[in-house]
């Protein structure tokens, strides 16, 4: 009840000030002779999202990985099918062994300032990005060089086909007018620029007449940053256009809104050490777990958990079964698909591996291993945290005891190579599932905490790294997942128990047009925006 009377009171604030500042007046309070278009829309938009980009809007940092970049553009871009396409680029060229990618640019691209946009900006933007050492992945790039004003060349240090997901993500920043401040203040050639930004309140973004491409509709953009349930209530009260919302609101009608859910990648699953116990890290963490290295336990798990059942009970049914990190996108291996909800299957299972209960407590054994071990899940997330207690209830009938224990993500830090942990992915980048499964990334940050390690599962993506085109890379990334023998999902070595893919829901005011929403990546940022200049008004 406090948290609801505290968003309650935000909302009234913030709104309060929005309205004296002329930033809701996306209704014109206008009519006509026969009192009909009282409120007339005008061309502006109003939307409510939970967060902000704390570091602010510096491509070379990470801003716009997760959504449109709204104040940059791009050399490539994904269009609403997934395709590449070209953005600032006209074309682009790999040679034969693959590790010299050269773009030519379009010449009529001008910064919000009006300045060019020429190949130095672009050498600026991916030398200062290598540089800056954030989430902006450039490890593979050996230089970039203008090779005259509008043709930059890439030299890779060994040939890499994700590499054009570099080329889809990095938006381009101004060598003119970059600085200490460029992340509060950006200029870009994207189709907004920023008005105002009121840190932890809201951002005001407008039109850039100098956008080179199709033009938004709207002049006028404003995010309000608001938690789930002044959101909600914001939605009530008409003041918003648009609300990310949570499964708990989905059920609850708003007059003049619908609800709209958008399929995704936005995965949750259990990561399980792969290996036994009695290594460490450099930093004294302990590796490894002698229950869950045991591939009857994984296999048993995978097959015992009932995921529609997840999603109808945890997610409120707004959400998908989820076999692998990317399912549904064009690299995905359909394949993976198990027979779930199967305890009998899974029980036979286990039995045949030696596991069984002797002393008569529930819990099997195998020798003196009992079958249990530790979960771990960010005890601030409330799905996370159901999701947990889920699959525990739903495994201990096979006599495997999951034990929970919630915490932060400094305690999780020290835990995750040892233990279970329910974490989240997804990406419109396949090089993210080369990052959660390849030795090479062992042990590196939260990415394979398992220690995961399939020699032909590396080998998989080796070729998918040296293809020079994405198109050929994508049979490798699909034959990583399974091969028919061997691989890294459930049917093969199951070093994951992936769980449910999380719906994005948002409340859409009647007549607003969002477009075609691509399949939505990992909840960071703001993946609705992909295609925001395709936005408009219908009635």
């Amino acid at each position: 009840m406090k948290k609801k009377l505290f968003g309650i009171i935000v909302l009234a604030t913030l709104v309060s000030s929005f309205m004296l500042g002329g930033c809701n007046q996306q209704l014109d309070q206008s009519g006509d002779a026969n009192g009909e278009g009282i409120q007339k829309k005008k061309d502006e938009l109003v939307m409510a999202f939970g967060s902000e980009p704390e570091a602010g809007f510096d491509p070379t940092t990470g801003w716009g990985r997760y959504g449109s970049p709204l104040f940059q553009s791009t050399l490539l871009k994904r269009d609403n099918k997934l395709n590449i396409v070209n953005d600032i680029a006209t074309s682009y060229k790999v040679n034969e062994d693959g590790k010299v990618w050269t773009v030519i640019l379009r010449k009529d691209v001008k910064f919000s300032d009006g300045q060019p946009l020429t190949a130095d900006d672009v050498v600026f933007t991916f030398e200062t990005a290598t540089k800056n050492g954030s989430v902006v992945d450039l490890n593979g790039m050996d230089k970039v060089e203008a090779i005259d004003d509008y043709t930059v060349k890439f030299t890779l240090k060994e040939p890499q086909s994700t590499f054009v997901n570099s080329l889809v993500g990095t938006g381009i920043v101004p060598k003119h007018a970059y600085g200490a401040d460029y992340a509060e203040n950006p200029i870009g050639s994207g189709p907004y620029q920023l008005v105002q930004w009121d840190k932890g309140q809201q951002l005001i973004i407008k039109a850039n007449p100098e956008y080179y491409d199709k033009k938004s509709y709207f002049k006028k953009i404003t995010f309000l940053f608001l938690n789930e349930d002044a959101s909600f209530a914001a939605a009530q009260a008409g003041k918003v256009d648009l609300a990310y919302i949570p499964a708990a609101f989905s059920n609850q009608e708003v007059p003049g809104m619908r609800l709209e859910s958008v399929k995704t990648v936005d995965n949750r699953g259990i990561v399980f050490p792969f290996i036994k116990s009695g290594d460490f890290t450099e930093d004294g963490l302990p590796i490894g777990n002698d229950v869950t290295a045991d591939p009857a336990i994984r296999h048993a798990i995978n097959i015992g958990v009932d995921r529609k059942a997840l999603v109808d009970g945890v997610l409120e049914g707004r959400g998908t079964p989820a076999y692998t990190s990317v399912d549904g996108l064009p690299w995905w291996n359909p394949d993976t698909v198990i027979k779930d909800a199967d305890l009998d299957g899974a029980r036979k299972l286990l039995k045949e591996a030696g596991w069984k209960d002797t002393d008569g407590d529930g819990i099997l054994e195998k020798d003196s291993l009992k079958a249990e071990f530790t979960l771990y899940y960010l005890a601030s997330d409330a799905i996370r945290q159901s999701l947990a207690i889920s699959v525990a209830d739903m495994i201990e009938p096979l006599g495997i005891h999951i034990k929970l224990e919630g915490g932060s993500w400094d305690i999780i830090e020290k835990k995750m190579y040892s233990n279970a942990v329910l974490l989240g992915w997804g990406s419109h980048d396949p090089h993210e599932m080369y990052n959660i499964y390849s030795s090479k990334f062992a042990g590196v940050d939260y990415y394979n905490t398992g220690f995961y390690q399939n020699k032909t599962v590396d080998d998989y993506f080796e070729k998918a790294l040296r293809a020079t085109s994405e198109t050929e890379a994508i049979e490798f990334w699909k034959k990583a997942q399974w091969d028919g023998t061997t691989g890294l999902s459930a049917n093969g070595d199951a070093p994951w128990a992936w769980l449910v893919n999380i719906d994005h829901l948002y409340l859409v005011k009647d007549g607003l047009d969002i477009g075609e929403q691509r399949i939505h990546v990992h909840g960071h940022g703001w993946p609705a925006t992909d295609n925001i200049v395709e936005w408009k008004w219908t009635k």
